[in-house]
């Protein structure tokens, strides 16, 4: 009787050892899908933890204001910010979907203090630029934004950005469009100066690559991995106080990154 069961068995073990091309492309597939599926999850996870929107800037630029416009939606008086404010912000086209706004410090001795202890939990970087102040403080923006930019949590996680032209209501007030390209331009001088500074200030003891952007060619936002916009509003209002912020432009990003 063993004799007899030991070929079915023999038989067994082979087919084993040696499945269908069939059912193995079909397990094959569905290994392949579960996979999938689950680097989809696990990305997606990413992102869902991150839930803050950071609102950075140089001194006066009109973060707080446009902080304030954003949740309120009236005019407040402000003064310069020596901490973090942080709220909810909900998104108007969808009462599902929000996200925390953080208002950090634009001061040059604490920004970037501030911008190590949130940036993980970034989805997203409102970058607020004084249109009107910009010329006289486009090399102190384009440093500021440097730093941003080769910062290896961020370059990692590659959060959207969103470069705000603020203070459009002000008839001097300099293009988003023009804005642009000075900063490219700066940014592009900052790039070759500091890929030229010893290794230690910009390299890998902190984490920043030596090179923003593509190397031999200029340097243009395109090139970053993080997808960037510029809008122009303006938090105070082309009425002043008496009137609505001009923030349509900044709202649409928000609701479409939350």
């Amino acid at each position: 009787a063993a004799g007899g069961v030991e070929p079915y068995l023999d038989s067994l073990r082979r087919e084993l050892r040696v499945p269908d091309p069939a059912v193995l492309s079909v397990l094959l597939a569905l290994l392949a899908v579960a996979l999938t599926l689950l680097i989809w999850r696990l990305l997606q996870g990413r992102k869902g933890g991150r839930k803050a929107v950071l609102l950075l800037g140089l001194c006066d630029a009109g973060k707080t204001l446009l902080f304030a416009r954003l949740l309120t939606g009236r005019y407040r008086d402000t003064q310069t910010s020596i901490t973090d404010s942080s709220a909810m912000y909900r998104v108007s086209s969808d009462k599902a979907a929000n996200v925390t706004l953080i208002d950090l410090p634009g001061h040059e001795s604490l920004r970037l203090q501030f911008l190590e202890r949130f940036k993980a939990a970034a989805r997203a970087l409102v970058f607020v630029v004084d249109s009107v102040a910009f010329q006289r403080e486009v090399k102190d923006v384009a440093e500021f934004l440097y730093q941003v930019l080769v910062d290896s949590t961020l370059l990692k996680n590659a959060p959207a950005l969103l470069i705000a032209c603020n203070k459009q209501d002000v008839t001097m007030a300099k293009s988003a469009k023009l804005i642009q390209q000075q900063l490219e331009k700066e940014l592009n001088t900052l790039r070759v100066t500091r890929s030229a500074a010893p290794t230690s200030l910009d390299g890998p003891a902190t984490g920043g690559p030596a090179q923003l952007g593509k190397k031999g060619k200029d340097f243009d936002f395109s090139q970053l991995p993080m997808k960037v916009e510029f809008v122009e509003c303006s938090a105070r209002g082309s009425k002043g106080e008496d009137g609505d912020a001009d923030l349509e432009a900044l709202e649409k990003w928000l609701a479409k990154i939350a």
